[in-house]
């Protein structure tokens, strides 16, 4: 081995080898910094995966004491243990679980501005419409901007490019900087209307509450039974000058412990005057569809997820779920 007298030489040897050693710090921490990242997203991709799965078991226990709920009596649905309207937490080994039930049929079911004709063809129901602009009336809202908002709703989902009167078809939305068409189909999910012309972030936000949207163009399927105190303006959009909001409060406030055995009972609860009014079989007793929303934490992983519970099949079943928070869609 040659030896280095020069001390110039010497210098620039000892200059090579610290800037090699910084050149194997820098990489030696790069890869560090990456196997760490690795590291963590492996952990919380398993974690996710397990809120998942926590998310899965907690419905089925979700559909088992819904079914207990209704098999108690076939004619009607009461929420005898306080089981519907309030969150109740499920402790876990790495985490928790805070679960609600709700009675998905308590709500303006938006595919019932529509009805199929023998064909299929979904058409305007009036009688949808009606319902609808009557509950943006209770919330407030100027009647001209609800009935473009409506009509825009109901021309969304209707199979005929024909606009309502204050609605929109495709030309419409086609004219816009992204151009879209409507979906001419049922609504699966209620965020879809915030496409809809007139329907501002405010409107929105308003209506969101009250909405929903159940796999079939039919007529909500409000329940008396199950029906809590402040969802009042439900019922009272079905027949607002037979039902205004106050007499729906008191009819809820006079329901039996028991509930009613038909809607009928309900509405001679308190004097009468609002049977007869109503469409046929729209107000119930029983409950089919049930909305289960939880929030799983995991570690650091946390799932949202909502479950459209159908207890019109035995077993019971998930007819839709959806992951994230439903207000923030």
């Amino acid at each position: 081995m040659k030896r280095i007298d020069n001390p110039d030489e010497r210098g620039a040897a000892l200059l090579s080898v610290l800037l090699l050693v910084a050149v194997m710090a820098v990489i030696a921490t790069i890869m560090l910094d990456r196997l760490n990242l690795a590291t963590r997203l492996a952990g919380n991709g398993q974690a996710m995966t397990q809120a998942r799965l926590y998310a899965t078991s907690a419905e089925t226990l979700a559909m088992a004491r819904i079914k207990a709920m209704v098999d108690v009596s076939q004619e009607r649905t009461v929420d005898r243990g306080g089981l519907l309207g309030r969150e109740f937490p499920l402790p876990l080994a790495r985490g928790t679980i805070l679960a609600r039930v709700d009675d998905a049929g308590n709500c303006f079911n938006l595919n019932s501005l529509v009805e199929a004709d023998a064909q299929g063809v979904l058409k305007l129901r009036v009688v949808g419409l009606t319902q609808l602009r009557a509950l943006m009336a209770g919330l407030a809202m100027p009647p001209a901007e609800s009935a473009i908002a409506s009509d825009a709703i109901a021309d969304w989902i209707d199979s005929d490019g024909v606009p309502a009167p204050n609605g929109a078809e495709d030309e419409t939305y086609q004219g816009s900087a992204v151009p879209y068409r409507t979906a001419g189909r049922l609504i699966g999910d209620v965020s879809e209307i915030r496409a809809v012309r007139g329907m501002t972030p405010q409107f929105y936000e308003r209506l969101r509450p009250w909405l929903c949207a159940l796999p079939a163009a039919q007529l909500s399927p409000i329940n008396v039974n199950t029906l809590r105190p402040d969802q009042a303006l439900l019922l009272s959009m079905l027949a607002p000058s037979a039902i205004p909001v106050e007499r729906a409060r008191s009819i809820l406030a006079a329901r039996p412990a028991l509930g009613w055995a038909n809607a009928e009972d309900a509405l001679r609860g308190v004097g009468g005057g609002g049977d007869g009014v109503l469409p046929q079989g729209q107000l119930q007793v029983r409950s089919r569809w049930f909305l289960l929303t939880q929030r799983v934490t995991v570690d650091s992983a946390v799932v949202e997820e909502q479950a459209l519970i159908d207890v019109g099949d035995n077993p019971p079943r998930v007819a839709f779920r959806s992951w994230g928070d439903r207000f923030s869609r």
